[in-house]
């Protein structure tokens, strides 16, 4: 499974992907999230799903990238050619895989600002390769492993939310998939932008270097569920039996 998350607020967007690829009882480290910049044409691209199909549509659109990359000044044009090669893909292999039982399964996210884009966008294209992009009310993508670090992402990440704080929102968001699936885990990618400035910064981080972060958050839980108003739960306790 895959962990990815890309955020737009309103300072820039912030992307963490996870590296962890299961096949069968194998588990391998493998890059879920590239960058292309060249000139003021800036962006990262998230994919998730099977991974043969991710591998051959990526090479697929770094061959359109290469070909004709200044054609792009907006970020939407260069997500349409990205949802052609997923499309084109889907022609040559989703009917061997259906025969097979798979189904055709590819995720992408795409974040950044080309020349052109007034601002930062942030897209995610789905396997039928249409798109659609991100809203100020609810800002972020997640694909993969979604439903673990959502209530999170809910409750504490809006537009204006400052990119730091974003940042360890996001992390917190990967930890709590992290400890509840065995197909997310380190290193983990890092990718952010801040607006207008048409240049991405990657970093990759080990386990051990974000430890200390996961066990400041389990401590803090816990200590958060102790210190919960418990009046209400008197309610019920009050009617049971006595030791």
């Amino acid at each position: 499974m895959t962990f990815c998350i890309a955020m737009k607020i309103q300072e820039g967007l912030v992307g963490l992907a996870d590296t962890r690829v299961t096949s069968g009882s194998e588990c391998i480290t493998a890059r879920k999230v590239t960058v292309h910049s060249h000139g003021r044409h800036s962006l990262f691209l998230m994919a998730s799903g099977n991974r043969s199909l991710r591998d051959k549509a990526l090479t697929y659109f770094d061959e359109v990238l290469a070909e004709g990359e200044a054609t792009f000044d907006r970020l939407y044009r260069a997500v349409n050619a990205l949802a052609a090669q997923i499309r084109r893909v889907a022609a040559e292999d989703k009917a061997a895989l259906a025969e097979e039982g798979i189904a055709f399964n590819l995720h992408c996210i795409v974040g950044g600002q080309l020349e052109r884009d007034a601002e930062h966008r942030l897209y995610l294209i789905y396997p039928t390769a249409n798109w659609v992009e991100v809203s100020y009310g609810s800002p972020y993508y997640v694909i993969g492993e979604s439903s673990y670090g959502k209530p999170l992402l809910d409750r504490a990440l809006r537009h204006e939310t400052p990119m730091v704080e974003a940042l360890k929102i996001g992390y917190l968001a990967f930890d709590a998939a992290r400890r509840s699936a065995n197909d997310v885990d380190f290193p983990l990618d890092v990718v952010l932008y801040r607006r207008d400035t048409h240049s991405m910064v990657e970093h990759r981080f080990e386990r051990q270097d974000l430890q200390h972060i996961s066990d400041w958050w389990q401590q803090r839980i816990r200590a958060a569920v102790n210190e919960c108003p418990e009046e209400w739960t008197q309610t019920l306790l009050s009617r049971l039996p006595p030791r």
